[in-house]
């Protein structure tokens, strides 16, 4: 476990091409506001969907397109990571085009993302969208994959098959640190590991009345859960979301607080557990 917590001036360099990127990625947004305000807090990681959930990043386009509207260097100094779900051959890369389009002064996507890849097919969507007939017009100089089976992304990482992978880590689906990050042997060399669905579950104060739970039960904060996806040692960062000065302001504390100890993970288990009817939870 590691001793302290990445914070989000910090800087992990991705793939060998010069990029570097916080170790928080900002993604969907509901206040186009809040992309300027993570980026003044340290935040130069972007993401956003070049086709599925296209409607639920709205906002996320046009705080990236406020942002680069400030001028100057603005643009080399964020790294903004476009995600295709398309998997068909033919298809697949050309939707890269719409959302260089779609978001003014993006002029380039840093980062494409293979969405919901499996091991078996990344290597195809790979050399599909490095021979892309526009390939240079996207200006990618990374390539990253995210990952729903978790075998899938241990065997992208293991054999550097992308530059960052993005998987799921959460108290309530906590199997990927057996699985995937506490069996990566230590290697600077590997693609970064992105942690995405942190907030899954985080159970309100109404809703642990509702369990049964008193004021002797600790009910974490939302952003502790950043702070339990990035307890591991393996996990380089997080894909999240902040979408008002206040949430930003608590990601902040939450990471100066530093990592989780192994009883409060074990407590944001069962607490998760417990949400889900699976369990009871004890003092």
């Amino acid at each position: 476990m590691r001793e302290s917590l990445p914070q989000l001036t910090d800087r992990l360099p991705l793939g060998a091409a010069g990029l570097e990127v916080s170790p928080f990625c900002l993604g969907v947004v509901t206040d186009r506001r809040m992309v300027s305000a993570a980026f003044d807090a340290g935040v130069n990681f972007f993401f956003v969907t070049a086709d599925m959930h296209w409607p639920v990043y709205e906002e996320s386009r046009r705080g990236i397109e406020q942002l680069l509207a400030r001028g100057g260097d603005i643009r080399d100094r964020i790294v903004v990571a476009g995600v295709s779900y398309v998997t068909q051959p033919v298809f697949c890369g050309g939707t890269f085009l719409e959302l260089l389009g779609a978001v003014k002064g993006l002029e380039r996507l840093d980062v494409i993302v293979a969405g919901g890849a499996t091991a078996g097919e990344l290597a195809i969507r790979g050399a599909r969208y490095r021979g892309l007939p526009y390939a240079h017009a996207l200006g990618h100089r990374a390539m990253g994959a995210s990952f729903h089976e978790r075998a899938s992304a241990r065997v992208a990482i293991e054999a550097r098959s992308a530059d960052v992978v993005f998987l799921r880590y959460n108290a309530e689906h906590p199997g990927a640190r057996a699985e995937v990050l506490d069996v990566l042997a230590p290697d600077p060399a590997r693609p970064l590991v992105f942690n995405f669905r942190s907030m899954i579950p985080s159970v309100t104060p109404a809703r642990a009345r509702e369990l049964g739970l008193g004021d002797d039960h600790w009910l974490p904060d939302p952003a502790d859960h950043y702070r339990f996806a990035l307890t591991p040692d393996a996990m380089s960062g997080v894909l999240g979301s902040v979408n008002r000065e206040a949430e930003l302001r608590a990601l902040i504390d939450a990471l100066a607080r530093g990592p989780l100890d192994a009883d409060e993970q074990d407590y944001m288990i069962a607490l998760a557990a417990l949400a889900a009817g699976k369990t009871r939870l004890v003092a």
